[in-house]
Formats: C-alpha cells, structure tokens, sequence
C-alpha cells in the first residue's frame, strides 16, 4: 500500500511546507507547523452572487438585512442588535464555560418566529435534551440533528431552509473529500469554508461553535476568524460565576463590544448593572483603590482599579499586573519617577483590575498611577471620585476617547468628583460632579493632598 504524502500546514496563514520547521517560512510565526495529509486541489466552490458580472457600486440598492433578536439583550448587544440574514457567527470559549447553554437558550427564544437548527457533533441528542431539561426551556419548535459529516448536514441545511443554524462545533465536522481527520487545519478550513457559501447563497444565519487552544486562541488556522463575519470571544474565570462575551470581529456591529453574564443552576442570566460587578464595596476609603471609567464599545463601565506597593525584598523590584498590560506599568512608573518625583525603584508594585475584567485601553494610565501613589503614602484617595486619562512620556496628560459619556455614566451612579484630561473639559456642567482637568501627572497628583 503506498504511503500517503504528508506536508506540514500553519495554523496561523494556512500555508505548506513539505518538511518541518520551527518557523513558518510564509508567515514567520515560531512552532506553529501541523503535520496533514496533502489533499488534490479540486474547486468545489460556487459563487456567491448568481450574477458574476461587473457592476457600478453607486447603482447597487444597499439595504439594511433584517435582524433576528435572540431574546437575551447582552447578547444582542455584542452581536450589533441581533442576528443577520446570511451572516456567519464564531463562538470561541473554553471547554465549559457556557457556549452550548447560552446558544441552546437563544434558539428556545427565536424557535416561537423562526425555524431553527442545532446540529451537535460533540454530544448526543439525549444529552442535548437533558440540557433543555435541566434549563427548563421551551424547546418544541426546536429542531435536533445530531451529525458531524458536512456533505449530510448540508443536504439537510439545503431541504429544511432554517433560519438559524448552529454547529457545535466546527472542530468536529469533516468532509469525504479529504483524507485527513476531523479538527485538522484543512478540514476546519474547508468545512468553515462550504458552511459560509451556503450561509450567503441560502441566507441562513449559521454560529459556528469554536474550540480554543491552550493560550485562548481559536483553535485551528487563523484564515478561519478572516472567512466569518462576526468573531465573540467567551471570557471569564472557571472559579467565578461571571462570564462576558466579547466581540473581536462584527461586519454588522461595533467591535469590541461587551455582553456580561452569570451562570446559575438555570443557565445564563444577563447582568444589567456590570459596573457593580467591578466595584468592591468597602465600607471606607482605602488607599491603594482609584474608580476608571473604561469603554468597551459603546458602553461606559465603571471598573476599580487597586494597587499595592510594598518595600522590595530583593535587589530586583516586582511588576505584576493582573488584568492590565504589565510592560506599560513599568513605563508608567518611570513617568512617575521623572515628571513626578515619586521614585517606586526600591518597591514592589502590584496592580489588579477588580472582577476578572481585562483593560487594554490607555484611558487607565491615570488611574493606574493615582491608584500606586495612594498605596505607596498609604493614603486614600477622595471617596466618590473617578479618574481617567491616558499618560504620556512627557509627563502630559492626554484626552480619552467618549469622555463625555464616561462622566454621565459615572455620574449615573453616583460619583462627584473626577480628575479628567483638560481637553476631556465638558462644555456644560454635569450636575452633581465636580469636574477636574489637569494637563501634567504632576497636577493630577498634587489633587491629592
């Protein structure tokens, strides 16, 4: 029997070596080379307009797709107001996080207007039904088809026209034309492939469900996440009942957006407020604590920021950061050394985002460095106050983006008092806050005594 040819595929570009390498020749990415099976290059793809003939864009009637609501608001939000007609959905997460339940409670809801399917390739329909059944939801209209072969479950797609698909997931489907095992880069690139052509032609919503690799990222090659329209992110502690879902990709929303859960014994129930989540209630002030207003997408969250600096006990200082990039620390502490005069080279510093959010936006920067100089003269900052600011190496304080947003929510809640950037200066007053801009960290600093 003769040998079967094998090449070597990364997962990132998708490209082909015939020989391993530490380093992808195509991409230069390290050690992301998969051993598969080299497939025959046979076109197996139709177009996606019936029409393949050149148009003049201004002639084309652009209209808004209707949406599909999924019944639950969070997320809603995260996917831009609901799911689109013909749109491709990826739902990457952890192993047990609450992919399956929170796509089996939003096919309960849609099921009542929509014909809907959930095609399981990792479970059985028994134990797809006792899920139902632990969730006490409404699943009469709702439609089962327990396969993982893509040519079936596209002829099934193609006789029962649903309107909402789901896969679950897409590292278990595999197609008879090629040789290679199920979750390997060339099939969850061809069946994600053939699942989007028929999503456009048909105009049947399909949520691809996605394993995740060790380090977070969606299994399987990169090409997979360019193919789809909208990419969310399942995140959260194991340990915490909190989970959010986050959108990395939407070509029919805001990126970025942030849709905040809790898991409960009746799956997952949406968070209205997610701003309490990321508030410790202390019943004083403590030094060490500073309240941000971050924006994730459109919404303004209200996150607490909490640093300790104690002396260093070694000849090299520690950096740790929890929930925030931990290189922009150490450049935010120079700044303070420098445009400040508050030397941290001989102390530990210690920063934590409250609630298992992560920051990656700069607008923290002020609050990071307000939060370490509290902690470090052990001494609070102004209770009911909040602060937001990116910093600059020059010492300056730049603006944030939204800043008049942030102020309303947090005064929503609240708040009174706010060290903002001085070009961050509200034209109108907000009632109920007292606003203060400052343009160097050395003011910013010197409102605290």
């Amino acid at each position: 029997m003769a040998k079967q040819k094998t090449v070597y595929s990364c997962t990132e570009c998708g490209g082909q070596t015939l020989k391993w390498q530490g380093q992808c020749p195509h991409c230069q990415a390290w050690n992301t080379l998969v051993e598969t099976i080299a497939e025959k290059s046979v076109s197996r793809f139709s177009p996606v307009s019936e029409t393949g003939q050149v148009q003049n864009l201004s002639t084309i009637e652009a209209r808004e797709e209707p949406r599909y609501p999924t019944g639950i608001e969070e997320l809603d939000r995260v996917l831009g107001g609901g799911m689109v007609q013909g749109g491709v959905v990826l739902l990457g997460g952890d192993p047990g996080i609450g992919k399956s339940t929170l796509l089996l409670q939003a096919l309960s809801f849609m099921s009542a207007q929509h014909s809907v399917l959930y095609v399981s390739g990792e479970e059985s329909a028994q134990q797809v039904a006792l899920r139902a059944k632990r969730l006490a939801l409404d699943v009469q209209s709702v439609d089962l088809y327990a396969e993982i072969q893509l040519e079936k479950i596209q002829a099934v797609l193609a006789e029962r026209k649903p309107s909402v698909a789901v896969i679950d997931s897409i590292q278990t489907v595999y197609s008879e034309a090629l040789q290679s095992a199920p979750g390997s880069v060339a099939q969850v690139r061809e069946c994600a492939a053939q699942l989007t052509r028929l999503a456009k032609s048909s105009g049947t919503c399909i949520i691809l469900v996605g394993h995740v690799t060790k380090e977070g990222a969606l299994a399987g090659p990169r090409v997979l996440e360019h193919m789809v329209d909208t990419v969310l992110y399942f995140e959260g502690d194991m340990h915490s009942s909190f989970r959010m879902v986050r959108a990395f990709k939407n070509r029919f929303g805001a990126v970025n957006e942030l849709g905040v859960f809790s898991m409960s014994e009746k799956g997952l129930r949406e968070v209205k407020n997610p701003s309490a989540l990321f508030l410790s209630h202390h019943d004083t002030q403590v030094p060490g604590s500073c309240i941000m207003v971050t924006q994730e997408g459109t919404r303004p969250l209200l996150v607490e920021i909490q640093a300790l600096v104690d002396e260093a006990r070694s000849p090299s200082p520690r950096r740790l950061c929890v929930g925030l990039e931990q290189n922009r620390l150490a450049m935010l502490l120079a700044v303070l050394h420098r445009h400040a005069g508050i030397p941290c080279y001989d102390q530990d510093v210690f920063v934590n985002a409250v609630g298992g959010v992560k920051i990656t936006e700069p607008g923290a920067d002020l609050a990071v460095l307000l939060a370490v100089v509290s902690s470090l003269k052990n001494k609070p900052l102004a209770e009911k106050m909040i602060v937001i600011g990116e910093v600059g190496l020059a010492g300056e304080i730049r603006p944030v983006q939204r800043g008049q947003e942030r102020l309303k929510e947090a005064a929503k809640l609240g708040f009174k008092q706010a060290i903002i950037p001085a070009a961050n200066k509200p034209k109108q007053a907000i009632a109920g806050m007292n606003i203060i801009p400052v343009a160097r960290i050395r003011d910013a600093v010197a409102q605290m005594h």
